[in-house]
């Protein structure tokens, strides 16, 4: 690696740090805003949400319905409040629209709508079918020959909903080596821990034998991250890849980390303070 090419990484990185920490601050302002809402599971995903828009995904934030943008579905849906202020940062919308979340008449609701929000390519709400959603477009891809990918945004807790192993047997039968699956196993849903409510592992081993490649990679080391998006294989491969992100509930507050009590909650003042001192001053 050159002395430049080492440069233009160190650049990435610090961006991608810089982005994944407005995800979260944008997320507390917004759920204040809203008075309730889903801090656990966005901030999980931050860095996964600021590698895939300031490195992977090819996209035309000037022309949202680009046909040969690559396609994100979040499986996750309830984890929007931290996709939306990466949305707005690089300008699918005007950042001042988020001032309107939750409100009467907004487009922007706890889950994303693709009929009204530019840049969101699916309608998430119950689990399970974002997976089938992204199997649907790479097999377009596949019929219209191109070459984009299709990323979907699993939550562990969603690998309970049968409809993601049927899509996991589709993607595999019809060699679609454009799907890219993505989980943030941050080992929480809003009911408790996991593994005590109905386990999912070993993960791998269930994926690996519907036909998929897996990688495993802490989703919030973002160098890592970096390096597994890129080391991705051709679309036009005919095996499916899940990056398999272990991460943290609640990640860069340190009493949210790790629990399903602040899966869905409301900061009040001096505790939301408190959560912005360590998310500034922390990652």
């Amino acid at each position: 690696m050159t002395v430049n090419s080492e440069i233009a990484n160190e650049s990435v990185y610090f961006k991608i740090k810089e982005k994944a920490k407005l995800s979260r601050l944008e997320a507390i302002r917004l759920i204040s805003l809203a008075g309730s809402g889903h801090y656990g599971s966005s901030f999980s995903c931050a860095e996964i949400f600021a590698t895939l828009y300031y490195h992977v995904l090819n996209y035309r934030a000037d022309d949202p319905t680009w046909s040969d943008r690559d396609r994100f579905v979040m499986g996750k849906g309830h984890a929007a409040v931290g996709l939306y202020p990466l949305l707005a940062d690089v300008g699918f919308f005007s950042k001042d629209a988020l001032n309107t979340y939750t409100k009467i008449g907004s487009a922007f609701g706890d889950h994303p709508d693709m009929n009204k929000i530019p840049g969101v390519d699916f309608s998430s709400g119950s689990l399970g079918h974002g997976i089938s959603v992204t199997v649907g477009m790479a097999l377009a891809a596949r019929l219209d020959r191109k070459s984009y990918r299709s990323y979907c945004l699993l939550g562990d807790g969603e690998l309970q909903e049968g409809q993601v192993w049927e899509a996991a047997m589709s993607a595999a039968q019809f060699k679609l080596g454009n799907v890219v699956g993505i989980l943030d196993n941050n080992k929480v849903t809003v009911d408790g821990h996991t593994e005590k409510l109905m386990n999912i592992e070993p993960i791998r081993d269930k994926f690996e034998s519907f036909g998929w490649r897996v990688v495993d990679v802490d989703g919030h080391d973002i160098h890592a991250l970096i390096r597994t998006f890129d080391e991705l294989p051709s679309p036009d491969t005919d095996i499916p890849t899940l990056i398999h992100c272990d991460t943290v509930s609640g990640k860069g507050v340190s009493w949210m980390e790790n629990t399903f009590e602040w899966h869905v909650a409301n900061l009040h003042e001096e505790d939301m303070k408190r959560a912005i001192g360590e998310i500034e001053g922390g990652l």
